[in-house]
């Protein structure tokens, strides 16, 4: 079963590395203010401020994982599809670094933002994959 799944592997593994540098950055950007307490984000931060936009990238990963990591073992147990299991996961994986670069990048409160298409693809991506399971 390993080498089947190597794609899907190695885009599993760029999907959680994404995620350390996020819990990373969400830290660093969030101790580096004056006074600030551990657990706590300013409640008058928005987009404009990188450490409400750093912990939102972290968090929407956060909320995303489950599902995501869920879905690809199902597969994985299951025997879905190798090439297709491994083309989803970097689909997925692929679109929450996109997803992530431009929440760092830009700074807007409008909706839909440019990375609202990306959360879209990695959202589609484990959608597809979640059906893909059914039709084994």
């Amino acid at each position: 079963m390993s080498e089947e799944y190597q794609l899907a592997f190695w885009g599993v593994y760029l999907v959680l590395i994404t995620l350390v540098v996020q819990m990373l950055a969400a830290s660093a950007s969030k101790a580096s203010q004056p006074g600030a307490v551990p657990g706590k984000i300013d409640e008058s931060l928005s987009h404009d401020s990188f450490v409400f936009r750093s912990h939102r990238t972290f968090m929407n990963s956060l909320e995303n994982l489950p599902l995501f990591l869920g879905t690809v073992f199902l597969a994985f147990f299951v025997g879905t599809d190798p090439t297709w299991v491994g083309v989803l996961v970097w689909v997925f994986a692929l679109s929450r670094l996109a997803h992530m670069g431009l929440y760092y990048a830009i700074a807007t409160e409008r909706n839909p933002s440019p990375r609202s298409y990306f959360y879209l693809l990695a959202l589609l991506a484990n959608l597809i994959l979640l059906g893909a399971i059914f039709v084994v």
